[in-house]
Parts: structure tokens; sequence; C-alpha cells
């Protein structure tokens, strides 16, 4: 793998310790907004949703910029949404952070998968994006566990002073490893072709399968933590070595997923949200005993991220080469799931079920992932051909 695509995963490392280091953080933000735990959640919807809108719209509007100077200027307004929310504890102000955040970061993944996928050959794009999201299985087992002890020994704006710190380091790395400019020899950049690119019905069928696939395990994970404490039992200075674990499985399923994606996608997929159905209703079944759920949030880590190459090899290899805005709506698809399963399940913890009901929450996305993979394959054994798209004349240097 190229160096640069190392340096893009530290940048993934670095904002994806903010987009999940809610999940330990959730208590203690929830009591000192004077809010709800059902209402603190919608701050980690609130930062899906910025992506939501900030994926596809982000990567139209910097279509023509150099690469370097867009994933910077998007990281510089992450670092100034942390500060900002750091030093203003309002729950209203706390949301708006978050969306704009939100949008900062997706505008940072959409080019950065691009890029990614960019400087490797065809068969080994699933590898590079692998290395590109290990960044955020590596926040599960050092920037969330870090955050969570952070708040319980400070404060939680500690948490996000330390990722404002972290996203500036990576702004730094990427101004030295990614050159500056346009490449000349890189293909020019059409909206009308990126629009015709991104029609394709199977296209949107892969788009489901990736919103499904993190629903399942966001549906879980994004209340782990508070099921942990007042449920299963685990004292609050166990939850960050638990959440560790959950991020330890996840970097195990990335790993394996990423060798083999990109020859057998559909096979990982279903194998991934096979795994994630079976455990999360496992939880939701045994959510009073530690012995059990302690190794299931593992369990649920590498069965969730297994899929995730395989979601953006899927992707990619329908795309081919216009893959600036589908990639960008793949990001957004991520999202949808993110921002989607933290509501249902704070819909079910109020409905009765309490806590344990996340576990159901999980396996139904779970089941619905299969599905439409299920359907993909179908859909990829009858219409193999993707619709063509003509070669579009190189760009004259940029700088």
């Amino acid at each position: 793998m190229p160096f640069t695509i190392y340096v893009l995963g530290f940048g993934t490392f670095a904002q994806g310790t903010s987009e999940f280091m809610l999940s330990g953080l959730l208590p203690c933000v929830a009591g000192d907004l004077h809010v709800s735990l059902s209402e603190a959640g919608l701050l980690i919807s609130a930062f899906a949703v910025g992506m939501i809108v900030g994926a596809p719209m982000l990567a139209l509007a910097t279509l023509r910029l150099p690469r370097r100077a867009a994933l910077v200027g998007f990281q510089t307004v992450f670092v100034a949404g942390h500060v900002a929310a750091a030093l203003v504890p309002h729950f209203g102000f706390q949301l708006i952070m978050r969306g704009v955040t939100g949008m900062a970061y997706a505008g940072f993944w959409a080019l950065a998968s691009v890029a990614a996928v960019s400087l490797v050959p065809a068969d080994r794009r699933g590898k590079a994006m692998s290395v590109v999201v290990s960044g955020l299985s590596l926040s599960m087992i050092v920037g969330v566990p870090a955050g969570t002890l952070l708040a319980q020994h400070a404060d939680w704006q500690a948490a996000f002073w330390a990722v404002a710190v972290m996203t500036a380091l990576s702004s730094i790395g990427l101004l030295v490893a990614l050159p500056g400019g346009r490449d000349p020899e890189a293909p020019r950049l059409e909206l009308r072709t990126e629009l015709r690119s991104a029609a394709m019905p199977k296209l949107w069928v892969a788009y489901v399968t990736t919103a499904l696939t993190v629903s399942a395990t966001i549906g879980v994970y994004s209340y782990l933590g508070a099921l942990l404490e007042d449920v299963t039992g685990v004292s609050a200075g166990h939850v960050p070595v638990v959440l560790g674990l959950y991020g330890v499985g996840a970097l195990a399923g990335l790993t394996v997923g990423g060798r083999i994606a990109d020859r057998a996608p559909f096979g990982v997929l279903l194998t991934g949200m096979g795994t994630v159905a079976v455990v999360a209703a496992a939880i939701a079944l045994t959510a009073d005993i530690p012995a059990v759920v302690i190794p299931l949030a593992a369990l649920l880590g590498a069965g969730g991220f297994l899929t995730n190459p395989a979601v953006n090899a899927r992707v990619f290899c329908i795309l081919g080469e216009t893959r600036t805005l589908g990639g960008a709506l793949n990001i957004t698809a991520f999202n949808v799931g993110i921002a989607l399963a933290p509501w249902v399940s704070g819909l079910v913890i109020d409905a009765g079920p309490g806590l344990a009901g996340i576990g159901r929450v999980g396996a139904a996305f779970a089941l619905a992932g299969l599905a439409s993979t299920l359907l993909d394959r179908h859909l990829t054994r009858h219409h193999p051909r993707t619709v063509p798209v003509p070669a579009v004349p190189a760009a004259p240097a940029d700088h």
C-alpha cells in the first residue's frame, strides 16, 4: 500500500474517534447537559445527518479542487467545530456543532475514499479501503476507550479537545504526504458523467446493503456503554475495556474482510450479517450476564466490520472510474445507517423493553441486510454488466 493511504487512515482514526466516542460518553453528557439518555443519543444521529448531507454536496462542490486543499480544509472546519463544542456546553449548540463537524468529516471521507482507490490497481481497492477504514477500528480500540477515561477522570469536553488536537496533527501529515495541485494525468471530472454513473439501479441496492450493515452494528453499539453499566453490571471503570474489546473484534473483522472482499464480497457480507444477527439476538437474551455479553461485544465488532471492505468493494466495482459522486453517496449510505439506528434503538428503549431491546434492533437490521445482499447477488448474476460510462479526456495541470 502507498504510504499516503496510511496517512489517510490516521485521518479517519482522528475523526472517527469523535464519530463513535459518544457511545462511552452518553451517560456523563446527558447528565451535564440535563437531557435524557435517549435525547443525548440524538447527538450521534446529528453527526450522521451532517455526513448524510455533506458527503454528496461537498463531493460535488470540490469536484475540481485539488484533493489536498479540500481534505485539509475539511479537517480545519472539523477542528474548529470541536473546539467550539468544548467551549459551549449547551445541548442545542452541541447538536448544531455535531451536524457541522459531521458535514466536514463527510467531505473528508468522500475524498479520502476516492484518493485511496485511485492509488492502487482495481484488484486492491478492497484492501486499500480496509487500510483507510482501519482508522475507525483503531479509534474504537484506542480512541473511544481513551475518550471514556478522559470523561471519567476530567470531563467529556476533554475528549473533544483531544480529537481536535489529533485531527490537526493528521492535517499536517496530509500536507507532507499528499502532493498539492491536480494530477495532469488524472481523468477530468465532469458533473454530467458522475450523475449518469450514480443513477444505476444496481448501485442503489448496494447502497441499501451498506446502510443496513452499518445499522445492524450501530443499533447495538450506540448504547453499549449504557447497557454494560445499567443492565450487565459492568463497573464504570471496566466499560472502556469492553469497548476496547469491541474495537479489537472490529479490527480483526476488518483485516479478514480486507483480504478477501475483492474475491468474494457476497460471501463476506452474508457471513458478517449472519454473525451480527446471531450475536445481537444473543445480547438481547443475555444482557444481564457479564460473562456472555463481554465476549459477544467483541464478536459484534468482528461481524460488523467484516462487511465494511465488502460493501466498499461492491460499490466501487459497479462504479468503475466515475467514483467521486458515487463514492460520496456510499458515505451517505453509511451515515443513513448511523443516523437511523440510534434513533430506532432510542424508540425501542423508551417503548418498554429497556436497554436490552437494542439487541432486537441489531438483529432486525442484520436480517434485512442479509436480504439486501441476496438481492444484490441475484441482480449481479442475472445482469452482470454495469452501464458503460464514456471516457473523459484528461484535464490540464492546475496548480
